[in-house]
């Protein structure tokens, strides 16, 4: 592998080029971004050796990282640039409208559908680091659409990378995400807003936050320009994915008024099993 190109150099892609030029020193990695200052970090960091709004013809690898909402046009613009030897990859936390959108372009089989579950709640190139994605979970959907020959150059940079793969269908994943992603984030921005509505009121609120708050309200740090495009591309399974959580606040809300201690005791305690399931996952 000789050429990457980014287009996107947030975190996640500035991570890819941090993570991909320390294990592969020789790598030429262009890239752009909407941003100037972006670029000029990007550059200044390392990770990227060159800014370059498109690739070049030899490029192995294309990393589309921008936010939900941009990658479909962009990938089809992206595809119709590319050399005959390069596959195009995106970050994106939203499959199924993508998948859909490429479906019938001439160069279906240059795409690979690509989400990495790795980040943290902050954002642009400052806030990238080589090791973001050590041995985070790689979701790769439609992998049978893939030109074969064109797809191992993404297992090579993914096990150099130390990715562990999982395959989804693009609808299950957006499905799943929706719960386990998409709706922490929606839960922690609205305890944020809460709590900011109290402080209007109370100005000391604050001084009583510990531990408990601060950790179930950090994803509302996160990058408002990504996570506005993640919540309408995902629309119908967020909102699924409300429904059932606004259903469970309001049943303890009942609980709570009635003060059925017996009640909310045994919902806690069932609740409790969730240690296990995470505790086999790590």
């Amino acid at each position: 592998m000789k050429k990457i190109h980014i287009i996107g150099l947030g975190l996640l892609g500035g991570s890819f080029g941090l993570a991909a030029r320390r294990k592969f020193p020789e790598l030429k990695i262009t890239g752009s971004d909407i941003s100037e200052q972006n670029q000029k970090d990007a550059l200044t960091i390392g990770i990227i050796t060159e800014v370059k709004e498109t690739p070049d013809q030899d490029t192995d690898i294309v990393i589309l990282a921008t936010p939900a909402d941009t990658l479909g046009d962009l990938l089809l613009k992206t595809l119709d640039q590319i050399g005959q030897e390069t596959l195009v990859i995106d970050l994106g936390s939203t499959k199924s409208k993508l998948c859909l959108q490429v479906s019938s372009h001439p160069k279906r089989a240059h795409f690979l559908a690509c989400h990495p579950i790795a980040g943290t709640e902050y954002s642009g190139p400052k806030a990238a680091f080589a090791d973001l994605l050590d041995r985070k979970v790689m979701i790769l959907c439609e992998l049978e659409k893939t030109d074969l020959h064109l797809k191992e150059k993404a297992f090579n940079l993914f096990d150099a990378l130390n990715l562990k793969l999982r395959f989804m269908d693009p609808e299950e994943h957006d499905r799943h995400l929706a719960f386990v992603s998409h709706l922490s984030h929606i839960s922690s921005f609205m305890l944020g807003k809460t709590v900011l509505q109290k402080m209007a009121d109370d100005k000391n609120i604050f001084d009583m936050a510990g531990s408990g708050f601060a950790s179930t309200v950090r994803l509302a740090k996160s990058s408002p320009a990504m996570w506005t495009p993640i919540l309408t591309e995902n629309k119908d399974n967020i909102l699924a994915a409300l429904d059932g959580f606004i259903a469970n606040l309001s049943e303890i809300r009942a609980k709570v008024a009635e003060n059925d201690s017996a009640a909310i005791h045994s919902d806690l305690t069932e609740i409790n099993k969730i240690r296990d399931i995470l505790d086999l996952g790590k």
